[in-house]
């Protein structure tokens, strides 16, 4: 790998990295002829793209066409792992690339921009996503309580235990912000009893949960709504809220303002958990090697992640106390890799799902950004360059009726017993 990196572009590409092998635009091959990944370059460029180890650029290459691979997802990210010079976290971290994070990141969420930039990401087809997420479509980090789970249980699991944690009981208000396809709303009001609200920016999840509601007859406790966080009436106060793979769309810029507002939307005493991807490094920077700037492109476009210590910080800003702080990270990891596994599986049935609609050339770079999106994400959460933390908090009341141990000021019982079924 050292040769790869050193030499020149051409005599570079007989010392490619064990597992890979290139075609270079007028035919000529170089490594193993049986090699499990195939580059197949269409431009010179790329070749420099290569030797850099710009990873990022190399995928949107492929998504706009000028190469092409063979091999499968896990065998190409271990190539692409062996073709980076160094971590992609190891970019600039200056006070004015700092700063002008910042700036972006003010100017970039707004209520117009979040709601463009949700649709972007999650009405591409509702068809498309059935074929690869679990039956329930939870669009977030699995809970693999056993090894032995599927995906499918590993997300009930995972709904089981943001429910438990959140204490919630029959009649209690509940608000699901970033609601999905509503599978934790209908859990909590089907397995709990709550008196449940979700919102979402999403037409599509919006109309499928709507759904989902009057199919179950559940009209009269469960709601959904198509709506920004920070609309929200604060004069009804809810006993519990979750906020469930969202936050990442708010913006470091605004972040002060999402605690704040989760802060007067929840009742004195009442329960939050926050389940969330948060950075790898304490600058929270994006990722290098174009990895950052691709995810941004094609897939999240506007979404940043913090280090865990500074969501920890905004949320204490806003007057909410952590209580249970949760990091997931190889968890996420398992559940990317099934869910690029599947769509895998099932390249042509998603290639018409997309195609149904959006145009057709659209259609294939969406489908070709996502194979490189969720097996990237994978290696991503395994390399440890990002993490999921699920982070519980209350807001304090000096007199909450019900304390379970004197001076909890909140229904949390400051034990981690009960989330736990007994069979655990």
């Amino acid at each position: 790998m050292s040769s790869f990196m050193a030499s020149g572009p051409l005599s570079a590409l007989s010392a490619l990295p064990d597992g890979m092998a290139v075609r270079l635009p007028q035919g000529q091959q170089f490594g193993a002829a049986d090699a499990p990944v195939r580059l197949s370059l269409s431009r010179w460029s790329s070749i420099a793209r290569l030797k850099a180890g710009q990873i990022g650029a190399l995928a949107e290459e492929y998504v706009e066409g000028k190469l092409q691979f063979e091999g499968a997802m896990r065998d190409v990210m271990g190539v692409m792992l062996k073709l980076l010079p160094h971590s992609p976290m190891q970019s600039d971290t200056g006070w004015w690339s700092r700063l002008m994070t910042r700036a972006r990141s003010a100017s970039t969420h707004t209520r117009a921009r979040d709601s463009a930039q949700i649709q972007f990401h999650y009405d591409v087809s509702d068809a498309f996503y059935g074929l690869w997420l679990d039956p329930r479509r939870v669009y977030s980090c699995a809970y693999y309580q056993d090894s032995g789970m599927t995906l499918a249980q590993a997300q009930d699991a995972k709904l089981e235990h943001i429910c438990r944690k959140l204490m919630l009981r029959p009649g209690e208000r509940f608000l699901d912000i970033g609601a999905g396809w509503g599978a934790l709303l209908l859990w909590a009001a089907e397995h709990y009893g709550v008196d449940a609200t979700g919102i979402t920016l999403s037409e599509n999840q919006y109309q499928h949960v709507r759904q989902l509601i009057a199919g179950k007859g559940l009209e009269r406790r469960v709601r959904i709504e198509l709506r920004d966080y920070r609309d929200l009436p604060e004069a009804q106060p809810f006993d519990k809220i979750s906020s469930v793979g969202m936050f990442e769309h708010v913006g470091q810029a605004n972040m002060d303002a999402y605690f704040g507002k989760i802060m007067q939307l929840l009742a004195p005493g009442g329960l939050v958990l926050n389940h969330g991807i948060t950075a790898g490094d304490l600058q929270h920077r994006q990722m290098g090697a174009g990895m950052g700037d691709f995810i941004e492109k094609y897939i999240f476009p506007g979404g940043e992640l913090l280090h865990v210590s500074a969501v920890l910080g905004h949320l204490a800003n806003s007057g909410l106390e952590m209580v249970d702080t949760e990091n997931l990270r190889p968890h996420y990891g398992r559940t990317l890799w099934e869910w690029s596994d599947a769509l895998e599986a099932h390249l042509d049935e998603a290639r018409q799902a997309l195609a149904a609609d959006n145009p057709p050339e659209r259609a294939e770079k969406i489908l070709r950004a996502y194979r490189l999106y969720l097996a990237g994400s994978a290696m991503s959460f395994e390399q440890g360059w990002i993490a999921l933390h699920q982070v519980l908090a209350t807001r304090p009341a000096a007199a909450f009726q019900g304390e379970v141990i004197r001076g909890a000021k909140s229904a949390y019982p400051f034990r981690r017993d009960y989330m736990y079924p007994a069979s655990a």
